[in-house]
């Protein structure tokens, strides 16, 4: 039950003053449904108005306020025309500009003859200064009320900063003071005020570094809200690990036949992470570990060999992927070493339907299939497994916590729950890590296989598309595949198509319709796959893909990857990219095309991708290039989406959170002491982390 001294907080932003029935939407797109969250939504910097110099001093483009006399009024002869109010003060006159409004409204704000504090930015039109559109208008005795500091916020259409910054200053009013969490060390050696004083200070910058991110007041919330989602983790870790399991630990039979079969040697990277894997599959408490993995390091090697350990110990294993071509993907790649260990497998996908699909299903439920391979099919309700031990799911970071532990209930039994391996191809930060995957631990293959050669990296202006499209033709001409993906589209998969399909019209008139296919989320099945095996198969061409897709087809023949508009992608986007390239015996080219004048971020994020190949240390530029909010992607949910940390500034306090939700669950898992109580009201205040709803503290 949440704490009644919490109650204002998660009142109706309508209970706020001057938020109505028209307004509420608004400022609930733009912070959220309760008062809480118009006290998480705070200002990104401030405008000061004590600046008020005169009229002849006034610079232009800057906030001043200034004292009046109004003169006269002069509407515009026609609707289009401006209305002018002629005012001046000792030093020279001023015209405050409007369009649209009518005069009668500005004749009762601004009475002839009359004094008034006017504020806004000056401008200079034909030598003489005006103001359009003054922020604040008040009488001369007002003048206090308005050269003040004003803290900015994030706005929608239609909010005005005036409606947000008194709704905001009315929630810090409703906020109450809560007992202390934090460790009194950690406060006295940081000089941090407590969470009360925090917020409120937040909410009142009187200067610009007020509003920076190392305040003590913001570094305070950082940690708080951090603290929160270690705390909402680490409880979930807990509840998981006792969790009954399985005890699964194979006598190798079948692994070594599939080792045997494999045309090279492990890494020292796969070796120690499938020893971590099956060490976990072999105690009685339930695996629950992420296995991160750079582009290429054989990721899917290591998930066959655990599956296979689950079925040298008579049970089922399943391997889920979030597209039908990353899932056929895989289950060509485990296709030879499942033959070679003699066991037997089948993939299933949405696309499977009538007597074939029954069959699988069939299959699976009588223990007939030992893996399969498939997408989110596999856990509809109608897929039954004789008794599932092992679920492996690539590029997880897709979901969130809750959906890690749905995953294991398809194979829920008396025997225990299923064990669960997490893979991703995105290197994630260390930070963002133990903030998504707290709850889990992690394995991580940083080496590549032998024989994968480094990818050329060349980053070329968009004038010179027509010298790529003809070096294009050439390597066609030699027998090269070659990638080309057509850039995102301010995150629209309408434009995102728009794009692809002039890209690809464009290219098949230069290079011939045969060799240009394309490739799009909107194709139907049979459309992808027929386009894919064209472009595989098929004489040497370019395959045209949008970013709605994975462009995940392990194809050794494909040697050039072109991006087009490459300024658009984050850094570990391009990274998987380049990725699909240099998997065969030839060497291999990634051509970035931009689009002039370069960025600052853009051109360091280019810079860094041609100086290595190493995805950890992109991840990490990743997120101080863009922050946290964007490295796995806006549309990603496996991220916990922070209001007041940032990731790239506050890393340091990850590590502080981690230790101190680790040391205070050791003393006193159920929160029952006086501290513990404070956390409790930590975990109600931050109940949105959806990691909180599966902390089970009482």
């Amino acid at each position: 039950m949440r704490p009644a001294i919490l109650f204002p907080l998660f009142a109706d932003i309508r209970t706020l003053p001057g938020v109505g029935p028209k307004i509420a939407p608004l400022l609930e797109r733009a912070a959220g449904p309760a008062v809480v969250d118009v006290l998480w939504h705070l200002p990104t910097g401030l405008v000061d108005r004590r600046f008020s110099p005169s009229v002849a001093d006034a610079p232009e483009g800057v906030v001043v306020t200034l004292k009046l006399q109004v003169l006269g009024h002069e509407p515009g002869r026609t609707p289009r025309l401006p209305y002018r109010v002629h005012c001046q003060d000792e030093s020279g006159p001023i015209d405050l500009v409007f369009f649209r409004v009518k005069g009668d409204y500005l004749e009762r704000q601004l009475p002839t003859g009359e004094m008034c504090a006017v504020s806004g930015r000056v401008e200079r039109y034909r030598e003489e200064a005006q103001m359009a559109h003054p922020d604040h208008i008040v009488p001369l005795a007002r003048f206090d009320e308005i050269a003040i500091v004003e803290p900015v916020y994030g706005l929608t259409a239609g909010l005005s900063p005036k409606t947000v910054a008194k709704a905001a200053k009315a929630a810090v009013a409703a906020a109450p003071t809560l007992p202390e969490w934090a460790d009194p060390h950690l406060v006295a050696q940081n000089a941090w005020p407590d969470w009360r004083t925090a917020i409120a200070r937040a909410h009142a910058p009187t200067d610009q570094a007020d509003t920076a991110l190392d305040t003590p007041w913001r570094s305070r919330l950082a940690y708080d809200e951090l603290l929160a989602n270690q705390l909402a983790l680490a409880l979930v870790r807990a509840h998981q690990k006792r969790r009954k399991g399985r005890t699964l630990k194979g006598d190798g039979r079948l692994r070594q036949k599939a080792l045997a079969a494999l045309p090279f040697d492990l890494t020292g990277a796969q070796k120690m992470a499938l020893a971590e894997i099956l060490g976990d599959m072999a105690v009685s408490g339930r695996m629950q570990r992420l296995l991160q993995g750079d582009v290429g390091s054989g990721k899917t090697v290591v998930a066959l060999l655990a599956m296979l350990n689950a079925v040298e110990c008579g049970l089922q294993a399943a391997l889920m992927a979030p597209t039908e071509i990353l899932a056929r993907q895989h289950f060509e790649t485990i296709k030879p070493l499942a033959e070679a260990a003699g066991v037997r497998f089948a993939v299933l996908t949405g696309r499977d339907k009538g007597k074939t699909r029954q069959t699988m299903l069939d299959g699976l439920a009588s223990g007939e299939l030992d893996l399969v391979v498939g997408t989110h099919a596999l856990f509809e309700d109608e897929v039954a497994f004789r008794e599932l031990g092992l679920v492996v799911v690539d590029e997880q970071h897709r979901f969130g916590v809750h959906q890690r532990v749905a995953f294991s209930a398809k194979g829920l039994s008396e025997a225990g729950e299923v064990d669960t391996l997490i893979m991703t191809a995105t290197p994630i930060p260390r930070t963002l890590v133990m903030c998504a995957y707290g709850d889990m631990d992690v394995s991580k293959l940083g080496e590549k296989p032998p024989g994968r050669k480094p990818v050329k990296t060349v980053a070329v202006p968009l004038e010179r598309l027509d010298d790529i499209v003809e070096a294009v033709r050439r390597q066609i001409a030699k027998g090269a595949r070659v990638y080309w993906v057509c850039p995102i589209v301010e995150e629209s998969e309408v434009l995102d198509l728009a794009a692809a399909t002039q890209r690809h019209a464009a290219l098949a008139e230069a290079l011939g319709e045969a060799r240009v296919h394309l490739i799009h989320g909107k194709l139907k099945p049979a459309q992808k796959d027929a386009a894919m095996a064209a472009f595989v198969d098929g004489p040497p061409g370019v395959l045209v893909a949008t970013t709605v897709i994975e462009v995940g087809v392990n194809v050794p023949s494909a040697t050039v990857m072109v991006v087009e508009h490459a300024e658009r992608f984050g850094l570990a986007q391009l990274h998987q990219l380049r990725g699909r390239v240099g998997r065969g015996a030839d060497e291999s080219s990634c051509v970035l095309l931009y689009a002039q004048p370069l960025g600052a971020t853009a051109k360091a994020r280019i810079e860094i991708l041609r100086e290595t190949e190493d995805g950890f240390r992109i991840a990490e530029e990743d997120l101080r290039l863009r922050g946290a909010g964007e490295v796995l992607g806006t549309k990603q949910s496996g991220l916990p989406q922070f209001r007041l940390a940032d990731l790239a500034v506050h890393a340091d306090l990850v590590e502080v959170a981690r230790s101190d939700a680790t040391v205070m669950l050791e003393r006193d898992p159920k929160l029952e002491s006086e501290r513990g109580l404070a956390l409790r009201t930590l975990l109600y205040l931050f109940a949105r982390d959806e990691a909180f709803k599966l902390a089970r503290f009482g």
